[in-house]
């Protein structure tokens, strides 16, 4: 079974049996049942060069029911499966939050936090080779907003196909991304547009809105919401693929906001199960950069004692590992400051789209 591929809800459910069907045979040959996955520790996790994401390394564990803990993990994965099957079953969906309270009910499966719950959904993507969204399971955060000329169907909770252009059949706030982008959801139909922009701040994203900067540029523009959500990358890596537009990450200037980046072009160590089915390599970081800074003389402030840390470690992460990375980190560092995307409105609420994004986008060869 392919991750990423659309899977019918047979399919999914005869992964999850498989799970059940491990434990059972290792019983049957009067050994303790058992689940192996890999090893989710940061040492077992490295960076592909071929693929530029991050995999799990070939480090393998076994959980088996010879420790009260371990025992009570494969009761929980019990359980789960039971529970996703039943709501796949019945066309059900629950959040991650709704998952964990139902386990109250449970027994000795019943969860001690949040994170075990999500931690154990986590590993069942790994062993059945599933995605989230193929378990019906959603997070509470939404996805990002979307302006500009594309045109989605999405399924409605009527099973009816809804077109939807984001520019014309929303308001100011945008298209609101579901937390299931797949095909069997959601279909890509068309668009007029030149290249995808991904924004950090909401802030910025209702600057470029009111300045009708989508229009003016001929693009999309995308409010990531800070960390995007999984679904906010899998959209922007499906408009990559499939419309061959580029994708331009615009964030603050700030170790955190590099992290964003590269977790959309890369993927992130805590999804390096489905870096290749989240990640858009051909993204481009558009800034703000170290350079902008002092070519724009932006409001700025001092980088704290995290800041530094976190660029120190961005020097040795093979997702920063180009030549331009490392003088843009090595600049910050010299001149210790960092500045808001927003810090641009020093030049007047005009500036970004009239002077600043022309340049970037001019320099990139999109001119407009």
């Amino acid at each position: 079974m392919t991750l990423g591929k659309t899977k019918t809800k047979e399919e999914v459910i005869e992964a999850l049996h498989s799970v059940a069907a491990e434990m059972h045979d290792k019983m049957l040959k009067g050994k303790p049942p058992a689940m192996t996955l890999p090893v989710r520790t940061k040492k077992n996790i490295q960076f592909d060069k071929k693929l530029q994401v991050y995999k799990y390394g070939k480090n393998k564990s076994t959980r088996d029911a010879t420790a009260l803990g371990s025992a009570r993990v494969l009761l929980r994965s019990l359980h789960i499966t039971e529970f996703i099957e039943d709501m796949i079953e019945s066309g059900k969906s629950s959040t991650l939050r709704e998952m964990y309270y139902i386990s109250e009910g449970w027994g000795n499966g019943k969860f001690g936090t949040q994170n075990e719950s999500n931690n154990l959904a986590e590993d069942l993507e790994i062993v059945t080779k599933c995605i989230r969204e193929d378990f019906k399971l959603r997070p509470e955060e939404d996805g990002a907003r979307i302006i500009g000329n594309v045109t989605f169907e999405e399924k409605n909770r009527k099973g009816e196909w809804m077109r939807i252009n984001c520019r014309d059949d929303v308001g100011d706030s945008g298209y609101g991304v579901p937390y299931n982008v797949e095909s069997e959801k959601l279909r890509l139909v068309e668009h007029d547009i030149d290249f995808v922009m991904a924004v950090e701040t909401g802030g910025m994203f209702d600057r470029l809105v009111e300045n009708g900067f989508d229009e003016e540029a001929r693009c999309a523009i995308i409010h990531l919401k800070g960390q995007p959500a999984r679904s906010t990358r899998r959209i922007m890596k499906r408009m990559s693929d499939e419309w061959k537009k580029p994708i331009l990450v615009f964030a603050d200037c700030d170790p955190w906001s590099f992290r964003i980046f590269a977790s959309i072009a890369y993927g992130a160590i805590k999804t390096a199960h489905i870096s290749e089915y989240l990640a858009t390599n051909e993204a481009i970081y558009l800034g703000i950069t170290a350079d902008d800074i002092l070519a724009y003389d932006l409001p700025s402030d001092d980088l704290t004692k995290s800041d530094l840390g976190a660029l120190e470690s961005e020097l040795s992460d093979p997702r920063f590992a180009t030549g331009w990375w490392k003088e843009q980190i090595n600049l910050m560092q010299e001149i210790g400051k960092k500045a808001e995307q927003q810090s641009l409105a020093k030049y007047g609420l005009d500036f970004v789209t009239d002077t600043y994004l022309p340049e970037k986008l001019a320099a990139l060869g999109l001119k407009y």
